[in-house]
């Protein structure tokens, strides 16, 4: 067999092994799905730009299948038992069903809850369980802050903190960057980015005891920038890049810090949207109201309900990547679970900004809501111009590509 034919075996055998990686990896699902596509891309690109060297592809087709039989095996956490976990934010969500998940499954667990007395804090308190405290905690109340540490750290003595969960956090409302009241924006600073960092210092000296790990829920809005979400993107962002730089900072003494961000899932963490329209209102200069019209305004608090008519009610994803990051020996840096957590970060990275800008807010806000922005625009020349230039700059780009 001469090397030209030789080669070409080679270069099918090894896309065959990878294809044959991919789809036992699709049928995974999930994460592994996506690392099915990009073992088959990865099989196709070397089968054609190296096929000099097919050898090597073999050997990495391989490769892919040890990687495969090895990711098939069940990770196995560290027990769960004689480790103590705080978690802020624990009135709904994604918090109150961590609590109750991780104290069924042994953990000691501090379960701070903003409202002592509602519904998430009276739910917690019905587990007959001596593994979950519920703390009155209200993280931008530095007071109350010291008041949990103190208590956490007179239960578990010497021990350390095992895990702090970060998850406290609000929305405030989906709005326009320029509308959205100051107040709600300091806010929404001050609670989704300033308080956690607050809490996370005052908690460390009993995490770094304990080698232990601190998991921050962030959001996919921190990374890729949502229309609306001005305020709450940038808390986020900068929460994700705080925490990054943290998880270098704190490898030396063994602290391993984790960042989750979720995507397309339903949480209750914004405020009534008819008390801030009031506010709105009362507050914007008279230009600004001109500019944009009332009912746009009025019309806002169509968004996150277009919004969230489509997100995920199970949470269950989030509460597996949290608990894999304070029991796995071996926590990833970013977890990425929900449906979109990784659809979206793909298409902000590698779709043109100008198309970008054009299509995503429509696929956030749905038809119904950018008709009533285009009525909302009649008669207000400047946004008319505007409004024009965009779509003649896609058909021009368009044209041009």
């Amino acid at each position: 067999m001469d090397e030209g034919r030789q080669e070409l075996w080679l270069s099918l055998l090894s896309l065959l092994i990878i294809s044959i990686n991919a789809v036992m990896f699709w049928r995974r699902g999930g994460r592994d799905a996506r690392w099915s596509l990009r073992l088959l891309l990865m099989g196709l690109m070397l089968c054609f730009l190296l096929s000099p060297g097919s050898v090597l592809v073999l050997l990495l087709s391989v490769c892919c299948s040890v990687v495969h039989f090895s990711a098939g095996k069940e990770e196995v956490l560290l027990p769960a038992q004689g480790r103590a976990v705080l978690i802020t934010g624990c009135d709904s969500g994604f918090g109150l069903n961590l609590a109750k998940m991780l104290a069924m499954a042994g953990m000691k667990v501090y379960a701070g809850v903003l409202d002592g007395s509602g519904p998430g804090a009276e739910e917690l308190r019905t587990i007959s369980s001596s593994q979950l405290t519920v703390l009155q905690f209200d993280i931008t109340d530095l007071n109350q802050t010291y008041e949990a540490h103190q208590l956490i750290k007179s239960q578990i003595g010497e021990t350390g903190l095992w895990g702090l969960v970060n998850n406290a956090g609000v929305l405030g409302y989906t709005c326009d960057g320029e509308i959205l009241p100051m107040r709600i924006l300091r806010k929404i600073i001050e609670v989704n980015f300033i308080s956690g960092v607050d809490v996370t210092r005052v908690f460390l000296p009993m995490i770094r005891q304990a080698k232990g790990r601190i998991v921050t829920v962030s959001s996919l809005a921190g990374e890729v920038p949502f229309p609306g979400f001005a305020a709450y993107g940038a808390s986020k962002a900068a929460l994700t890049l705080y925490f990054g730089v943290m998880r270098q900072e704190l490898a030396r003494w063994g602290v391993k810090v984790a960042i989750i961000q979720p995507g397309g899932f339903k949480t209750s963490n914004q405020e009534q949207w008819a008390k801030i329209q009031k506010e709105i209102f009362s507050t914007l200069p008279p230009e600004v109201t001109g500019a944009y019209g009332e009912e746009y305004i009025c019309s806002m608090q169509h968004r996150l309900s277009n919004m969230t008519a489509h997100a995920c009610t199970n949470f269950a994803p989030v509460l597996h990547a949290i608990k894999h990051a304070l029991l796995s020996e071996t926590p990833r840096p970013f977890y990425h679970p929900g449906p979109t957590a990784w659809a979206f970060p793909f298409m902000h990275r590698f779709c043109p900004t100008w198309l970008f800008d054009i299509i995503f807010p429509h696929m956030l806000y749905q038809i119904d809501y950018f008709n009533i922005w285009i009525e909302s625009l009649k008669g207000h020349s400047s946004i008319n111009q505007v409004f024009t230039w965009n779509i003649t700059s896609f058909f021009h780009n368009v044209a041009s590509m």
